[in-house]
């Protein structure tokens, strides 16, 4: 392993070590009752689980097996709950410091009430964002593009961004998402990356429900960074297998619409993007659709005069707090359909997750594309 991916994982781990001992600590002084042995049990558990989801993630990317894909789901979980309980833990300091300020007579007997309080919002924020996740919402659309081709007026696109297939999203997830995706009757569907979540393994069984999706003028598909944390090589070989056209760098012409598609690590470099599109963009003359992972590089798409670009890679922040994280990020491309200058931007939320299996302040989403 390179020394920037080791030095990430530690800095996680490091992170995630420090708010499990936030969690712990607060456990202490809020719940007094605690023995010795109740709390060393705890200090205990809480440790083991504050390893679990990165020696979890690091099993994830090189195997696939029951075991392996039971622990990286409940260690997933876990994270999510965790997520929580370390917001439930400041707001109960918060809660606290806030009461003592006020000095209320017999502060100390309301310790336990607060921290029960706040812990309990973190066990059903956590159970809300699983069912959440669950539900997934079809976004309907309608579209104006320059220079659209007569035929294409009235057709359908449906946009599948973010299923991430793994050992959580599995082949049950994806065949729930094409029945939603085969219910609208796209004339074609777009996959603008993370179509797998990274794992090693049973690729074409993850995939497999795709192919009884047949949309008229077919399937196009451009690489997220979750296949290129390996060799993406055996990710699209699994896709060409279920049908899918894999852009990279390319384009095709369908019915007089152009669909373009870059790769990931193509479009992290903006002179990469550069040469890309003055090779392929077809001119501001023509309709035309970019498939990009994430919703970047918008100032050199713009002028390479693309129509829309569609994205996906936010998942919207997927979890409160880091919608606020990603918004500052992404700004008002964070998700949903926006313009700059001439081009028109469409970033979907996904119908997938990565890591907790949960959304809360986020939606998953397939989309409906309409063109008029």
């Amino acid at each position: 392993m390179k020394a920037w991916p080791v030095l990430g994982v530690l800095i996680v781990q490091a992170v995630l070590l420090l708010a499990h001992w936030f969690i712990f600590h607060t456990c202490i002084a809020f719940f007094p009752a605690l023995d010795p042995r109740a709390a060393l049990a705890l200090r205990a558990a809480l440790f083991a689980l504050a390893i679990s989801f990165v020696v979890s993630a690091l099993l994830n990317f090189r195997s696939s097996n029951f075991a392996v894909s039971l622990f990286y789901k409940l260690a997933s979980i876990w994270l999510g709950f965790a997520n929580f309980f370390f917001l439930g833990a400041i707001l109960s300091w918060l809660t606290w410091y806030a009461v003592r300020l006020f000095a209320a007579p017999n502060a100390a007997t309301l310790r336990p009430a607060i921290g029960a309080t706040y812990f309990a919002l973190a066990v059903l924020a956590g159970i809300y964002g699983l069912f959440n996740a669950l539900w997934i919402r079809v976004r309907r659309l309608t579209l104006r593009l320059p220079h659209l081709p007569a035929s294409w007026r009235g057709r359908r696109a449906v946009l599948l961004s973010d299923l991430h297939l793994g050992n959580i999203n599995r082949a049950g997830f994806c065949r729930r998402v094409v029945r939603l995706a085969a219910a609208l009757n796209p004339d074609v569907v777009f996959i603008p990356g993370d179509l797998f979540d990274g794992t090693r393994g049973r690729l074409d069984r993850l995939i497999a429900p795709l192919r009884d999706l047949k949309p008229p003028f077919g399937a196009y598909f451009s690489t997220g960074n979750h296949e290129e944390f390996h060799d993406p090589g055996e990710y699209l070989d699994a896709v060409r297998r279920a049908g899918i056209r894999v852009l990279a760098q390319e384009r095709v012409t369908i019915d007089g619409l152009h669909i373009l598609g870059i790769s990931y690590r193509e479009s992290t470099y903006p002179l990469r993007v550069r040469a890309a599109l003055e090779q392929i963009a077809p001119g501001a003359e023509a309709a035309s659709i970019l498939l990009n992972h994430a919703p970047i590089r918008l100032p050199i798409v713009e002028q390479a005069g693309i129509s829309l670009q569609l994205s996906g890679h936010t998942h919207g922040g997927q979890i409160f707090p880091y919608t606020f994280l990603t918004r500052r990020i992404f700004g008002r491309f964070l998700h949903g359909l926006n313009r700059f200058g001439a081009l028109q931007v469409y970033t979907s939320t996904g119908a997938g997750t990565w890591g907790p299996p949960m959304r809360v302040g986020s939606q998953p989403e397939i989309v409906l594309l309409e063109f008029e």
